[in-house]
């Protein structure tokens, strides 16, 4: 299965829709296969093996995914936000790629700017040149780097597609329908939301810079029925002081970092009416593996379990075709509320690296680095990555738990927890604190409230408060830059 098959289907069943940008001047699914067939002549005149997409996110993103898929090579957006240093060594990787990107020197075959490239895909005659139906990796994504230098993770076709026809109804969106991308390039989530939404027959569009004011106004200027955000913004969207009001507006959908129950459960009171959707996934796995729907929100809000209560904090269940299991450090299933790794199977999970190969083990499993337990329902409970654990004597912490008290406070808008060399205990606990605007607590009071819930051994020994936490544009904490400031508190 090629990636073509979704566009070929689309174009199909609904050729003439609008499918990528505003109603007045978007692609329909037919220009957009156009376009994508004219961008696969100029990746093969170039003799390139490989797309290299380093711009923000808009109509030129789809037009060169399925141009590679069409051309026979795999996508690779980059992080355009990486230092020079950074991006010549992921540029390294790929010395004949075609690269586009927001500005480029003309006359150069191999390299054109978003603008050039959309202009010289969506206008001329009309390119049916033979696909190449590769097997291959369809993208290549490089993962953010937060606990280590950057992998490149390979997506083939297969796996791709596999994703989709899991969780997608062809053409099941409603001409009226509207997604809002506020995601950028580099993320799995921007892959998989053009290839979903563009099975379903929902336009799409995108924001290229994330301002909580500028989303809200989208939403309501372009009729946005779906949107996806990360954590951070879905904090931000609550805090901005404009008009919430949001008419069109019928499914939230929120991932790609853990989330605050407070936060979620004001988003809740603040948009009553709107289905609530959580989704637990990550690059290796092609996206979503495990969903919270809106009624799962809608039960655990109105629930008087403490147990369904608890199912706010939870990813939800896995997939259609995703098995997910919990096992200890022996690699030995474990049973319902017990913590162990996360690992997952099923034709979506790629779990394959560039030049390091698959992780996928004998029984087809890939171990996600991350820590949970499910519930005697199948509910998943994300504790934190492996690598995070703080080892204080000899007890084992994660540090998501003691994040999440702290987030309880009302003052605390944002926190990291890691630990720290200490001599006698060979880590303590340390905590970085955002205080809220408008709020103020001291370390002593924010220890005191930590304690009340979690034990003396769990409880930060250090707090220190910041402006900011470092995170990625997606909204992922970047641990290791927590612990290098908080070593060089000068620079915090």
């Amino acid at each position: 299965m090629n990636l073509t098959i979704l566009l070929d289907m689309a174009t199909d069943g609904f050729g003439e829709r609008v499918i990528v940008g505003t109603r007045q001047d978007g692609l329909t699914v037919g220009r957009l296969r156009a376009a994508a067939l004219r961008g696969a002549g100029l990746v093969r005149a170039a003799d390139a093996d490989s797309i290299v997409y380093l711009a923000v996110n808009g109509p030129a993103f789809p037009v060169a995914l399925f141009a590679a898929a069409y051309a026979g090579v795999p996508l690779v957006p980059l992080n355009y936000r990486l230092g020079h240093e950074q991006l010549d060594e992921l540029l390294a990787n790929h010395p004949r790629a075609f690269l586009i990107t927001q500005s480029a020197e003309p006359g150069d075959p191999t390299s054109m700017s978003t603008a050039a490239w959309l202009a010289g895909t969506t206008s001329g005659a009309s390119a049916e040149d033979p696909v190449e139906e590769a097997e291959g990796a369809a993208v290549v994504i490089y993962t953010s780097g937060t606990t280590s230098a950057p992998k490149g993770v390979l997506l083939g076709h297969h796996n791709l597609v596999s994703y989709v026809l899991g969780s997608v109804e062809f053409f099941s969106a409603d001409e009226d329908q509207t997604a809002l991308m506020s995601v950028p390039p580099y993320h799995i989530a921007a892959v998989a939301n053009v290839i979903t939404n563009l099975y379903a027959g929902r336009r799409f569009i995108a924001l290229e810079k994330f301002e909580p004011a500028e989303w809200l106004d989208l939403v309501r200027a372009e009729g946005v029925t779906n949107a996806l955000v990360v954590p951070t913004m879905l904090s931000r969207i609550l805090e901005c002081e404009s008009d919430k009001a949001l008419p069109s507006l019928r499914t939230l959908a929120y991932g790609g970092a853990p989330m605050s129950s407070a936060v979620i459960r004001k988003a809740v009171q603040t948009w009553p009416e709107l289905d609530f959707v959580n989704a637990y996934g990550l690059t290796e796995t092609s996206s979503t593996v495990a969903v919270l729907t809106p009624q799962d929100h809608r039960d655990a809000v109105s629930s008087e379990d403490p147990f369904v209560r608890a199912r706010l904090g939870s990813v939800g269940r896995a997939l259609p075709g995703i098995e997910l299991v919990i096992r200890d450090e022996s690699g030995v299933l474990v049973g319902a509320g017990i913590r162990g790794r996360i690992c997952v199977r099923g034709e979506q999970v790629a779990a394959e690296y560039a030049g390091i190969g698959s992780m996928v083990d004998a029984d087809g499993f890939f171990d996600t680095r991350d820590e949970g337990f499910l519930d005697d329902e199948g509910f998943l409970f994300i504790g934190g990555r492996t690598d995070d654990t703080i080892i204080r004597g000899a007890e084992n912490i994660a540090p998501a738990e003691i994040e999440a008290v702290l987030l309880r406070h009302p003052a605390v808008l944002d926190v990291a927890v890691i630990g720290v060399p200490d001599e006698e205990w060979g880590q303590r606990i340390a905590a970085a604190v955002v205080r809220r605007a408008g709020h103020s607590v001291d370390a002593d009071e924010l220890k005191a409230f930590a304690k009340d819930t979690l034990r003396s051994s769990k409880t930060p020994e250090d707090i220190v408060f910041w402006d900011e936490l470092p995170r990625t544009e997606t909204g992922k904490l970047v641990r290791r830059d927590v612990v290098q400031l908080y070593a060089t508190p000068a620079s915090a």
